[in-house]
């Protein structure tokens, strides 16, 4: 009896992918885990029908881009973004973006928001920052390396968190994106939002 209600609460969660090609994807397998997902790492776009929200994690943007465009996987993520969560954290944030700015990029367009690559220096400049947001439970971790930062974000998309005077953790509707890296961090409130949303898309 207490094995299959265990086996019934385990595939009751919601299943969230985190694209597996760059960057830390096993630490936001992780995080996923302790905040009440089952993580699938994503790398042909024919896993995108098995699984209910997506993460695009952090890396290089122009390599991911190239990855994704060579094997078919963009009109893929295009059409996923359009029905079901996305979170995109750094490099992925860049990819969600409906501009990118330093320089100019191919992007998916599903983020009402500019950002601009590299924005705060190169890797010997990045920082773990603790800033005020709209969460619960205090000031938030935030985790920069190499990050983007966003230059614009249209009237729909709600900020969260900033660094400095510029939003770094965003909201529009089922689509969320970050210029820090939270899975790189012990506070998982990021990472429960984002199951939060998927659980809410799949009721």
């Amino acid at each position: 009896m207490t094995g299959n209600v265990k086996e019934t609460n385990r595939i009751a969660l919601p299943r969230i992918g985190v694209l597996a090609i760059q960057g830390d994807y096993a630490a936001h397998a992780a995080a996923l885990e302790e905040a009440g997902a089952t993580p699938v790492e994503v790398r042909k776009p024919e896993q995108l029908a098995e699984v209910d929200g997506l993460i695009l994690p952090g890396g290089e943007s122009t390599t991911m881009l190239k990855f994704l465009e060579r094997h078919g996987f963009f009109l893929a993520l295009e059409k996923f973004c359009g029905s079901k969560p996305v979170f995109g954290t750094c490099a992925g944030a860049i990819l969600l973006a409906r501009e990118v700015r330093n320089p100019a990029q191919h992007s998916l367009g599903v983020l009402d928001a500019v950002v601009e690559r590299n924005a705060y220096g190169r890797q010997i400049d990045s920082a773990i920052l603790h800033s005020e947001t709209t969460l619960p439970g205090g000031l938030l971790e935030m985790v920069f390396i190499r990050a983007p930062r966003f230059a614009e974000i249209g009237a729909g998309v709600e900020a969260l968190a900033f660094r400095d005077s510029s939003p770094a953790l965003v909201r529009q509707g089922k689509i969320m994106a970050a210029t820090f890296h939270p899975e790189l961090s012990t506070d998982r409130r990021v990472h429960r939002l984002f199951v939060e949303t998927v659980q809410a898309a799949r009721t």
